[in-house]
């Protein structure tokens, strides 16, 4: 069997100091990033952007670095960048290294979920979109199918993506479109929360070391940055499966009693 290049355990949560940031906050994140670069070059760590790089960049893309010394939510925008690049970077440079094991992340999520299930019912691989339903009729049908739903894809309390890309040998368009079609899915469920007060967990599983921390990193640093959007509830990367993911199903089995 082919020993495969797994990610270190890992876990994204919301940290709460940036969780309630307005969109345009996240949306000046973005384009800093873009404009100073994900990683540093040559080593391959997420980049922190200094102060200066930072006011460059706006220079750089046209906007008014004046707005730096605006308060959002009662501290600085400026101090808020510098804060949430450094936690971004520290959450994912602390994954290094080769962790090699036959180890295949939808199997295992499948295996901790049934044991920690009880005698509830668990879709593991719906052939159907996720729907809501009210008053016997639709509410809200997500765009697209997800790779598991507790206890059903028909309303969930729970809906899950597993991305495993082991024989990824280039960084291509597939891994990409992984991290859009999370943000889309986070996108719907938020709207269904405003809109009508329901809430669906949302959860995504990573795993290959190569694809993700070889590769990916500026992928990884957008992930990092839904999670604090509200986007996903939380992110387990490799091993951490094992460890977190029982938690999180007897608290899925909780809410049902």
């Amino acid at each position: 069997m082919k020993q495969l290049n797994t990610c270190q355990e890992a876990s994204m949560k919301p940290n709460p100091e940036f969780v309630k940031l307005p969109k345009s906050f996240w949306a000046a994140v973005r384009s800093v990033s873009q404009q100073c670069g994900y990683t540093v070059r040559g080593e391959g760590q997420v980049k922190v952007p200094t102060i200066d790089e930072i006011a460059s960049a706006f220079d750089a893309l046209g906007l008014d670095r004046r707005a730096l010394e605006a308060e959002v939510n009662g501290s600085p925008l400026l101090q808020l960048f510098g804060n949430y690049y450094t936690y971004r970077a520290n959450t994912l440079n602390k994954q290094k290294g080769t962790k090699k094991a036959p180890a295949y992340l939808t199997g295992i999520v499948n295996m901790i979920v049934e044991a920690n299930c009880g005698r509830h019912p668990v879709d593991y691989d719906p052939r159907k979109l996720t729907t809501v339903t009210q008053n016997g009729l639709p509410l809200r049908t997500l765009s697209r199918r997800v790779d598991g739903a507790f206890p059903s894809s028909i309303n969930p309390i729970a809906i899950w993506e597993i991305k495993e890309y082991y024989y990824t040998t280039t960084f291509g368009s597939r891994v990409a479109d992984g991290v859009y079609e999370t943000l889309l899915d986070g996108m719907e469920i938020e709207e269904l929360n405003m809109s009508e007060n329901i809430q669906v967990l949302h959860y995504l599983f990573l795993d290959a070391r190569y694809t993700w921390w070889d590769c990916g990193k500026s992928y990884l640093c957008r992930i990092a940055d839904m999670v604090q959007m509200g986007y996903a509830d939380e992110v387990l990367v490799g091993k951490e499966v094992i460890d977190r993911l029982p938690v999180l199903v007897r608290a899925w089995v909780s809410s049902l009693s």
